[in-house]
């Protein structure tokens, strides 16, 4: 419904600039027959024009350009298998404050939450892959690009962004949202899925440690842990400080993997 009426709002907005335009581009006046003949096209066209665009921009905004590009060329049909940066990135405590504020108002925080991190997700180059609960996957192609630490630099600037915030949200939740991020570097597996509604998954051992990281986060008392891997691909800032935590044994996973928390210089 909204679509539609902003479609008509700009068919209306078009058409008024045609009529407007019409006697100064070609030095007459609007005649009777034009405007119940042409007139009523060129409305029906705009309304049209703007109702194709506006589906096209929300379909990139509900699942990103990228995605759509690719589901469009079928790029991902057949499994593929990329290197990537995997950050998951989820709220702290979201179980205490659903029982505390409600899960309508929990659910109201995390849009606001996911709405203001999108921001410093662009400017560092990742892609927002799914919003799982409380909890946003975001990824980044394991390329040369990486080679700044873009990944982990999003982390902090996700921070900077709510700490600008914290006010806001001290207002309307009466809290300020923190959160927990793992970041694993890897080979995974893309691919379609689903016959009604198609979306792009990813699977492979890359995802399950990134998740685990993540998880582990709690247990390890920090706030973003890294994989070895990860860093092996990056180039730190200087303000930022890697602490080893040594090997750790992610749930459900045999293998050790080694651990660093990344946090900033005080």
């Amino acid at each position: 419904m909204d679509l539609a009426v902003r479609s008509a709002t700009m068919a209306v907005v078009v058409a008024s600039a045609v009529l407007f335009l019409e006697p100064l581009l070609y030095w007459h006046w609007i005649e009777s027959y034009w405007l119940g003949q042409q007139f009523p096209k060129i409305v029906a066209a705009a309304f049209f024009g703007a109702l194709l665009v506006g589906v096209v921009f929300e379909l990139t905004r509900l699942v990103g350009s990228r995605v759509l590009f690719n589901v469009a060329l079928g790029r991902y049909r057949i499994p593929v298998r990329e290197a990537r940066v995997l950050m998951f990135l989820d709220l702290a405590g979201s179980t205490t404050l659903a029982e505390s504020m409600g899960e309508l108002r929990v659910q109201n925080l995390l849009t606001r939450f996911f709405y203001d991190i999108d921001d410093a997700i662009v400017a560092h180059g990742g892609e927002v892959h799914a919003y799982v609960g409380d909890e946003v996957i975001i990824t980044w192609p394991l390329d040369e690009r990486m080679s700044g630490g873009r990944c982990i630099d999003c982390f902090f600037a996700i921070a900077d962004t709510i700490a600008e915030k914290a006010n806001s949200y001290r207002q309307e939740f009466g809290m300020v949202p923190t959160f927990r991020a793992g970041l694993h570097a890897g080979a995974v597996v893309i691919s379609e899925c689903g016959s009604s509604r198609r979306q792009l998954a990813y699977f492979g051992d890359t995802v399950n440690v990134t998740a685990r990281l993540q998880e582990y986060c709690k247990e390890a008392g920090r706030n973003l842990l890294v994989s070895a891997d990860l860093l092996r691909h990056v180039r730190l800032n200087p303000d930022l400080v890697i602490e080893p935590l040594g090997q750790a044994q992610l749930r459900g996973r045999a293998a050790a993997i080694e651990v660093f928390a990344v946090q900033r210089s005080t």
